[in-house]
């Protein structure tokens, strides 16, 4: 029998390290957090018990809903200009 040895061999060439990149840049967070502050604060119009036909409760509060969510599909969308 012969003893074969097994030698490992490392690359030459280091692997180059993985770029550490998030799928969003800083700007679309930060249209994501202020859609969802706009979407809290039309909820925050819609609570309450007194007096549940109030204009603020049936109309404003849905559309400053909807206007955030409006802000949310934005801020997915928006891809910066690259510099």
């Amino acid at each position: 029998m012969t003893d074969k040895k097994i030698s490992l061999k490392k690359s030459d060439k280091a692997a180059p390290a993985a770029e550490a990149s998030f799928l969003f840049s800083r700007m679309n967070y930060l249209l994501m957090i202020a859609g969802i502050v706009v979407i809290g604060i039309g909820f925050v119009l819609m609570s309450g018990t007194e007096d549940i036909f109030n204009t603020t409760k049936l109309t404003v509060a849905p559309i400053v809903v909807v206007i955030g969510f409006i802000i949310e599909v934005f801020a997915i969308m928006y891809k910066p200009k690259v510099q």
